[in-house]
């Protein structure tokens, strides 16, 4: 596992208190919450959306949940919006599909969290298979920026 890599580099420089995880490949949610001691809805996904050529933006979603995509496009005030293929969202993020998070992305994008990231302290991915922040929500999405907006529905069951 890297030592160091962008997103790691963008969380020490950032000054939001965080705790580094280092837990190796999961596969599952499940496995990675474990992993991590937190519950599946404090993991924290993070999600590319192309709302148009060129145009992306980042969404962050629980664990437990899915974007609701009706509420994304009201939100956003878009009749389409889809997810990039895996060498897009590489493009845009210089992270794998996995392995994206907010943090030290290629290109500065905008990034929208859900309502329910607030509150809790979050696991969220660090760059790398593996390799998690864990942070205060509420502190994560000052620090980004974010939009804060309900834009997902439960996960449904498998």
């Amino acid at each position: 596992m890297a030592e160091s890599n962008p997103a790691l580099d963008a969380l020490a420089a950032s000054g939001l208190e965080h705790e580094i995880t280092r837990h190796g490949r999961v596969g599952s949610l499940a496995e990675a919450a474990a992993a991590r001691g937190v519950e599946p809805a404090a993991i924290v996904k993070t999600m590319v959306v192309r709302r148009g050529e060129g145009d992306h933006l980042l969404v962050l979603v629980p664990g437990d949940r899915a974007i609701a995509w009706p509420k994304l496009r009201e939100l956003l005030g878009v009749n389409r919006l889809s997810m990039p293929d895996a060498d897009v969202a590489f493009e845009v993020t210089g992270f794998r599909r996995g392995t994206i998070t907010p943090f030290g992305t290629t290109t500065p994008l905008p990034v929208i969290a859900d309502e329910r990231i607030l509150g809790r302290r979050v696991s969220i991915g660090a760059g790398a298979h593996g390799v998690a922040a864990t942070v205060d929500g509420d502190a994560l999405v000052a620090h980004l920026g974010a939009q804060v907006a309900d834009v997902t529905d439960p996960e449904p069951p498998r």
